[in-house]
């Protein structure tokens, strides 16, 4: 066996031996003489070996030619258009593909596109595939020299016909997705190179699995003002892109966002209040306990922004939140159960911690208790009724005093029934049905949150509660 047939069977590659060769002739010519055939045949094999990569994630645009294996997750339509100075339409239809390293946009051109439309390809089809890539207006993008379909090869890309949420990855296109809107965002614009302008906007979706940010592209943007925090909406043909790390469902003008009649259930995992640490960027969730009245603000760039902040507690503490921007509008009151996603936690005033909740965060009121809908209240210095919210609260409001007798109180007492949300549990408790706060003392475990009725007399601003509904 040659030089050459010792260096070629070495390699793992879909170039014939004839190919090979002939590679390795016209090296020895280009150099020159400078190099003999087991030299030149070793550099063509370094340029094969070159091609090949591990994984889509390893495909860079500018690189010559690679080699890969990939399944089709989704196929585009045949497209036509004109060629400068030729009779001859262009053809060429473009495939999405994957596989466990990432996602890229497969163009095949013409007659490879006239194939595929005449004999059909089906998503989840494996394919080698060779080709160039480059910079595509949607992300990386390669054009096909080659491909061929590989039946006994397996890639570890999972197609179906409806996702969850968790079942999502990267190079997904076509999906299908039934959610719960958690919030949405308004429309932005920004100019593209041809010198259109474009829109686009985002909206939370959850389910039973997780939460995801959607992107929606130009005509599919009126989704953010169609719909609302709460409504259940099918996605068809999205297609999963990546942004700072985490993936992203987008919408464009082959998706589709619409109602449906189904009550899908999102249930947040949360970070306890009380194990919050600077520079986390966590999910918290609890009962609103004041919410400050909306701020502006002049920004460096003449620009005026607006925040607002509230007050959240769950069993283990209490934190203020900064809501930025157009979240600041969110309606939220006393007694409202809220979600924040990827707050940011920080330091805060006099040496407390506080959430910021910006651009990338979520806000979801989750149950309109007192005060979803209603007026904002003070500020947590103003919010006397609250200022004793939580455990180990304590205060002269708290218990009767000793000095009066059951006897007096009974006399002047007046059997009362007061409907409102629990904004403190325990004994006592506090309920608040928006226009008022009340001390309740029980023995009933109340949660926080919980929407109850209570009867009994009231003495000294209290409800010594007989019944609780």
């Amino acid at each position: 066996m040659g030089a050459i047939e010792d260096v070629y069977s070495d390699l793992d590659t879909d170039v014939s031996f004839e190919e090979f060769e002939e590679a390795v002739e016209a090296k020895v010519e280009q150099m020159g003489g400078l190099a003999d055939d087991e030299t030149a045949a070793m550099l063509i094999a370094h340029e094969l070996r070159d091609e090949e990569v591990t994984g889509i994630s390893d495909i860079e645009p500018g690189m010559d030619e690679v080699k890969f294996l990939a399944k089709v997750t989704g196929v585009g339509e045949l497209r036509t258009f004109d060629r400068d100075e030729e009779d001859e339409d262009g053809m060429v239809i473009n495939v999405e593909a994957a596989d466990a390293t990432g996602s890229v946009r497969l163009a095949f051109w013409d007659e490879q596109a006239k194939a595929i439309e005449n004999e059909g390809m089906e998503p989840g089809t494996v394919l080698r595939v060779k080709g160039r890539p480059k910079e595509g207006y949607n992300g990386l993008e390669v054009s096909v020299t080659q491909a061929e379909e590989d039946p006994d090869a397996e890639v570890d890309v999972q197609i179906q016909d409806t996702y969850r949420i968790e079942d999502l990855s990267m190079g997904l296109s076509d999906v299908d997705v039934r959610g719960r809107v958690l919030a949405t965002d308004s429309i932005r614009t920004f100019d593209r190179d041809d010198g259109s302008e474009g829109r686009v906007a985002n909206l939370t979706l959850g389910d039973e699995t997780g939460r995801i940010r959607i992107t929606l592209w130009d005509e599919r943007t009126e989704a953010t003002e169609e719909f609302s925090a709460g409504q259940s909406v099918e996605i068809t043909d999205g297609y999963v892109r990546e942004r700072n790390g985490d993936i992203e469902l987008h919408v464009g003008n082959r998706g589709t966002i619409a109602e449906i009649d189904e009550e899908i259930e999102y249930i947040p995992e949360t970070t306890p209040i009380e194990a919050l640490e600077i520079e986390d960027v966590a999910d918290i969730g609890g009962v609103v306990r004041s919410a400050d009245p909306k701020r502006t603000f002049d920004r460096d760039d003449g620009s005026e922004g607006q925040v607002r902040n509230v007050r959240i507690q769950d069993e283990t503490g209490d934190i203020r939140v900064a809501m930025w921007g157009k979240k600041a509008d969110i309606e939220m009151g006393p007694g409202d159960t809220v979600q924040f996603a990827d707050v940011e936690i920080q330091d805060g005033w006099q040496d407390d911690i506080e959430a910021s909740a910006g651009w990338r965060s979520t806000v979801t009121v989750t149950d309109s208790g007192a005060g979803a809908g209603g007026p904002a209240t003070g500020s947590d210095s103003d919010s006397a009724d609250l200022s004793s919210f939580g455990d180990g609260a304590s205060g002269s409001d708290e218990s009767v005093t000793e000095d009066t007798t059951a006897d007096e109180a009974d006399a002047d007492a007046e059997v009362v029934e007061f409907t409102g949300t629990v904004v403190q549990p325990g004994n006592p408790a506090k309920l608040d049905n928006r226009d008022e706060t009340v001390t309740v003392l029980t023995n009933e475990d109340l949660s926080l949150g919980e929407e109850v009725t209570v009867r009994g007399p009231m003495r000294e601003g209290r409800i010594d509660a007989e019944d609780v509904v």
